[in-house]
Formats: structure tokens, C-alpha cells, sequence
């Protein structure tokens, strides 16, 4: 089940201001623009070089374009439509923002430092409709789809925090919101992080987290099976899964599991399964049991995550006793299974922390660009 059609596809300015087409969008105009401005094709190529490789914040930055063109390119197009209300950092190296969107929502987005790896967690929507509900992207309900604009400029945004001498290394678009329920605007946008010009990040260090879209799953698997894809379950029997994932009711685990083993067999990407570990909730060794099942035998990996505290919940993280019970039983089946590592959770970045609302006990910096 897709997300439902009353939801707006395209934001609408509060203030009213749209003169200015937003250079990231697919929809821009760019290449009629140039040529009416008689500018060569490239130019285009160009301009993706200086916004994606070379970090540019401001036409005027981009100084091997003639001086005249960048005027006018300042005159018809912004490269920023969102600013950062906040900018939060952690001791383990974790930075997550709060964006404002141009129509005053807000979403956030995430870069985690690991050895080599510079990774940004990126969100697709305002907000989410799916209902985890131990999750706080939903507790506040969905708003929108994320324009492809929108969804470009949290990776430039996340680009800028980093040293001249590193770059973004991994996409995973497990933020805000459910992807598969916008693939209209994800796709293109990560279509452009793997162009040479762009970000030049190979598909195969992108991954896309669904809570489970046959439809969703299906449709990437057509369109574009070389991503890797994360299939959130938290539960291993229907019952148990539906209170944790209301959308469950809807699809139900068989039908999830035989879309994920479409998309495996046209990509021949190892699948990730995705299990928040709630304490007294689905953690027993009994569910660990229930979810060597219904793996079957398939070459998964199994990404456990003890659950990050959110305000206002009641659930609580796992005791390690029954963690570590629970992760003898995969191991003991032959489950490859990792635990994911805690990075961000004291500034609220770890999993399902990510809300676009801020706590009024949080102060907020003034916006800035």
C-alpha cells in the first residue's frame, strides 16, 4: 500500500515567493535556460561540478563561468531552498541537522564518521505516515513527499560539513519518512548522486530502508534493483508485527518476504533485515526462534538494533542478558546477523530518532544558509 494520494506531492510556499527556480530540481529548466541564453550544453555539466564536487555556495563561487552568465544564473535560479535551524554534533562524530524547508517545514538528516566512511542518513519525506510506533519520525504524522530538490540538497548540505580532502562515501535513505512511498522524487535525486558529475556515488554504497512495500519493493526492482535494499520487520509473526507496524495490516509478512526475494533475485544483492530490539516487547528468545523461520535459510543479513530512547515513549532497550539470548539463537541457526553500532544517540541521530518537530525544552539557533 502507497502512501495516500491526499498527501501533497508539491510543497506550497508560505510566503509566496517562488520567482526563483530551485536549481537542484529536475524540473528547473536548465538546459533550455542555457540555451536560450546561448551557453554551450556543458555548462549544465559544469554547474553539477561546482554544486556537487566542488561545493559551491553560491553562483558567484563558480569562477570559471563567465562572469555574465553567473549574473544571470543569480538572477533565475537559487541553489538553496532550506536552512539550518540547527546544527548538533557528538563526541563519536556524529553531526545531524535540522533543515527548514521553504514552506516552514522542517526535516532532518544525519552524516556518521565511521574509519573511512563518511555516511549521511537522509530523509524522504515530512515526516511519516507508516506508524512505527516506536518510532519518532511518525509521532507528528506525515506532511509530504520531499521534492528530488529537496532530497539533493540534505547530501549537499551534509557535503559541506566535511574537510576539502573527504567526501561522502555512503547513502542510506533510512531518515524521515518511508522511501518506496516516494520513489517518484527519490530515484531521480539518486540518480544524480551516482552521475560522475554529481556526487559520483556508486549504487552499490546507496541503501534504501523500507518498512516493507511489496508494491514500493516491486517497483524498485524494475526500475533500478542495483541499490541495496533494508526490509524493517521487528517481528517475525503477523500478530506481533501489526502492533509494532501498523501498515502491516495491510501487506502481511508473506507478501513482504516475496517481494524482497523478487528484488534479490533481479539483483543479486544480499538483503538486509532490519530488527529494533524493544525490551519485553520482541526480544525473547522465543521471537528470535520465530525469526530463524521465517528467514528460512535465505543469505540475509540480520541488522539488530537495540532500541534508541525516544522523549515521550514507553519503551526501553533491551537488557543485555536478553540481547545477547537473543542473538545466540541467529547465530546458533547460522543467521549472519550484526548489531548495529549506537552513533548519535546522545544528540537524538541514532535510530528512529529522527523527528521533525523539535522538543521545546531543545533551543533552537536563528536560521541560517
Amino acid at each position: 500500500m502507497l502512501l495516500p494520494q491526499i498527501i501533497p506531492q508539491t510543497p506550497a510556499d508560505a510566503t509566496g515567493s517562488q520567482t526563483l527556480e530551485h536549481i537542484l530540481e529536475p524540473t528547473s529548466g536548465l538546459a533550455l535556460w542555457l540555451t536560450s541564453h546561448r551557453q554551450p550544453a556543458w555548462r549544465g555539466k559544469a554547474i553539477d561540478r561546482w554544486l556537487f564536487a566542488r561545493r559551491s555556495q553560491t553562483f558567484a563561487d563558480m569562477t570559471d563561468l563567465p562572469l555574465e552568465l553567473r549574473s544571470q544564473l543569480e538572477a533565475s535560479y537559487r541553489i538553496w531552498t532550506t536552512s539550518i535551524v540547527k546544527h548538533n554534533s557528538s563526541e563519536d562524530g556524529t553531526e545531524k541537522l535540522l533543515l527548514q524547508l521553504h514552506d516552514g517545514e522542517r526535516i532532518e538528516c544525519v552524516l556518521l564518521r565511521e574509519q573511512e566512511r563518511r555516511t549521511v542518513c537522509i530523509s524522504s519525506q515530512v515526516g511519516c505516515a507508516m506508524g512505527c510506533v516506536f518510532c519518532a519520525s511518525g509521532i507528528d504524522g506525515v506532511v509530504r513527499n520531499l521534492t528530488t530538490g529537496e532530497i539533493l540538497e540534505q547530501l549537499l548540505r551534509l557535503a559541506h560539513l566535511l574537510p576539502a580532502t573527504e567526501r561522502i562515501s555512503h547513502i542510506v535513505v533510512m531518515g524521515m519518512g518511508e522511501p518506496l512511498a516516494n520513489l517518484d522524487r527519490l530515484l531521480p535525486a539518486l540518480a544524480t548522486a551516482q552521475n560522475p558529475d554529481g556526487l559520483g556515488i556508486s549504487q552499490r554504497r546507496i541503501t534504501v530502508s523500507t518498512v516493507g512495500l511489496p508494491k514500493g519493493i516491486d517497483r524498485l526492482c524494475a526500475d533500478n534493483p542495483g541499490y541495496h535494499l533494508a526490509v524493517s520487520l521487528h517481528a517475525a509473526e503477523d500478530r506481533l508485527r501489526t502492533q509494532l507496524v501498523p501498515i502491516n495490516k495491510s501487506t502481511g509478512l508473506a507478501e513482504i518476504m516475496a517481494s524482497a526475494d523478487r528484488y534479490w533475485e533481479a539483483s543479486g544483492r544480499r538483503l538486509t533485515f532490519e530488527y529494533v530490539l524493544l525490551g519485553d516487547v520482541n526480544d525473547s528468545t522465543d521471537h528470535a526462534h520465530k525469526l530463524v523461520r521465517l528467514l528460512g535459510g535465505r543469505a540475509a543479513l540480520v541488522n539488530v538494533i537495540p532500541y534508541n530512547t525516544v522523549a515521550g515513549l514507553t519503551y526501553r532497550e533491551p537488557t543485555p542478558h536478553a540481547r545477547e539470548r537473543f542473538l545466540e539463537v541467529l547465530r546458533a541457526a547460522g543467521v549472519n546477523v550484526q548489531v548495529r553500532r549506537r552513533k548519535g544517540a546522545r544528540i537524538d541521530a541514532a535510530c528512529g530518532q529522527l523527528r521533525r518537530i523539535a522538543m521545546q525544552s531543545d533551543p533552537l539557533s536563528q536560521p541560517t544558509q
